[in-house]
């Protein structure tokens, strides 16, 4: 007798999801799940191994016992649209612009998440994911915490600002909301740490003020994505949705910068600060500053 073992792991046995028995042994262990501790969905670890029609399957599953029922895949590379459907999951792990929001910041280069989020989401004709909620997130259990690779601790509330205002579903890893540091190097321990309790900082104070706005506008929830200012330690950009319209605008510089674009209206709300915004003039950023200017528009 022998058996697969995921990528050699064989503490982690490959199932054959074209075994019927197997099948329906996963799909009742999902559904006493549901009835015992109704859950509202599923995290599928390295979903770009799942065979397709299994996740067909899961997915008409799920939707009959739940009609919200969340499948999350954790997809590293590709064309997620092979996974992400009306048939297979709902959302996935986004790691190009992952990759793209540190990068950016560590170079000084906004450029480079700009184009993942353009190409991603933007109005060009090539645009992938557009309407689609992909995870976001500045990092997790497999990979160095945000706070030990950023070479600048000055943008790490920026990062949480890129986060929450792109297109997706912002996800926060515990522990980094108060900025705790961990390097993959260190091993798995390191970066799935035990914490006593909660700490409470001005990074905290933040994410949660960028989750308030996040949650309570339609723009930054479901809106599309254009970019309007970019430049190498600056950029703003758009998000729309029905009646409802947010600026992001970001300064990784350590001077202050004035953006000159036209805003289709004199004032704005910050959604982060509550405080009133004249566009005439230009629109004023402070060193290391994101804001979310919502128009009246």
């Amino acid at each position: 007798m022998w058996y697969k073992g995921w990528e050699g792991n064989y503490d982690l046995v490959k199932l054959n999801l074209r075994n019927e028995e197997v099948i329906l042994h996963i799909l009742d262990a999902v559904k006493s799940w549901v009835e015992e501790f109704d859950i509202d969905g599923l995290r599928l670890d390295v979903a770009y191994c799942l065979d397709k029609d299994f996740l067909k399957r899961l997915r008409g599953f799920t939707d009959s016992l739940k009609p919200e029922f969340l499948l999350l895949g954790e997809l590293l590379h590709g064309d997620y649209n092979q996974f992400v459907n009306d048939e297979m999951l709902h959302s996935c792990t986004n790691y190009e612009c992952y990759k793209g929001v540190f990068s950016s910041f560590n170079s000084m280069n906004m450029f480079e998440i700009i184009h993942s989020l353009l190409r991603q989401f933007g109005p060009e004709n090539w645009t992938l994911y557009r309407g689609k909620h992909l995870l976001s997130f500045a990092d997790n259990h497999d990979v160095s915490r945000i706070a030990s690779i950023l070479s600048n601790p000055e943008h790490l509330p920026l990062v949480y600002a890129m986060i929450f205002g792109m297109p997706g579903i912002p996800c926060v890893y515990y522990g980094s909301e108060w900025g705790a540091k961990a390097d993959k190097s260190q091993g798995d321990p390191a970066l799935r740490a035990h914490f006593d309790e909660p700490i409470e900082n001005e990074l905290t104070e933040w994410i949660s003020k960028l989750s308030e706005a996040h949650k309570n506008s339609k723009a930054l929830c479901h809106g599309d994505f254009t970019s309007i200012v970019l430049q190498n330690k600056h950029c703003l950009f758009q998000r729309r949705f029905e009646d409802e319209r947010v600026l992001v605008a970001i300064n990784a510089d350590s001077e202050p910068v004035t953006l000159h674009f036209d805003a289709g209206c004199g004032t704005a709300v910050d959604l982060i600060t509550g405080e009133p915004h004249d566009f005439g003039g230009g629109s004023e950023l402070p060193p290391y500053s994101a804001r979310y200017w919502k128009t009246e528009k």
